[in-house]
C-alpha cells in the first residue's frame, strides 16, 4: 500500500490525477478505491459497474471480444473524457436491477479513481495517469462471491463472469500493462 501512496502522491504534485483499479470481481477493488478517497481529500471514485451492458448489448458476437462485457465506448464519453479535460459533467449509471440508468452529476476532482473490472480496456488505456492490478487468490475469491451472493449469482459468476473476466485478464495482458499489482 506504501508503495501505491508513494505513486499517487507523486502524481498529484504535477497535477489531478485519474487512476485506474483493475482485477477480479470480489478481490477487493471497491474497498481500495473506498480506502484511497478517505485518505485524499479531494477524491471521487466511478465504478465500471455503473457501466454493464443493457440487455441488448449482450450479443454473443460482443461477448467474444475480450474486454467487451461493459460499455467501455459509453464510459469514456460520459467519464472519462470530461475527467481529461477537468469540467463538471453528468453521467448516466446504469442498474441491472432495475433496468435503468440514472443521472449522476460530477465534479472534476484531483484525484479520480475508476474501478472495477473491465477498466483497463484497450480503449480507455491511456487516459490513466496510474494503472493498479489487484488480484486476489481462487479460494478467497470463490468464498466472497458465495457469502455476497444467492446460489444463482454465484452459479452465474462461475460459469459466466469469471470465465469472461479470465479471457479479458489474459487475452489483453492487463496484468502486464500495469504499473501497480496489489493482493489484498
Amino acid at each position: 500500500m506504501n508503495q501505491l501512496l508513494q505513486a499517487i502522491d507523486a502524481l498529484l504534485e504535477i497535477k489531478p490525477a485519474i487512476i485506474a483499479i483493475d482485477g477480479p470481481c470480489a478481490g477487493g477493488k471497491s474497498t481500495l478505491a473506498e480506502k484511497l478517497k478517505a485518505h485524499y481529500e479531494d477524491a471521487a471514485i466511478y465504478h465500471m459497474d455503473d457501466f454493464f451492458l443493457l440487455p441488448e448489448q449482450r450479443t454473443a458476437e460482443r461477448l467474444t471480444i475480450p474486454g467487451n462485457n461493459a460499455d467501455h465506448e459509453r464510459f469514456l464519453r460520459e467519464v472519462l473524457l470530461p475527467l481529461k479535460v477537468g469540467r463538471p459533467f453528468a453521467y448516466r449509471a446504469y442498474s441491472c436491477k432495475s433496468k435503468s440508468f440514472e443521472e449522476r452529476a460530477a465534479l472534476p476532482a484531483r484525484l479520480s479513481i475508476i474501478e472495477g473490472s473491465y477498466c483497463l480496456h484497450p480503449s480507455l488505456q491511456a487516459y490513466y495517469d496510474l494503472k493498479i492490478f489487484l488480484d486476489i487468490d481462487a479460494d478467497e475469491q470463490a468464498s466472497r462471491i458465495v457469502r455476497r451472493n444467492t446460489a444463482a449469482g454465484t452459479s452465474r459468476f462461475f460459469e459466466e463472469w469469471i470465465p469472461l473476466e479470465n479471457n479479458y485478464f489474459e487475452a489483453l495482458a492487463i496484468r502486464d500493462i500495469c504499473d501497480i499489482h496489489l493482493a489484498p
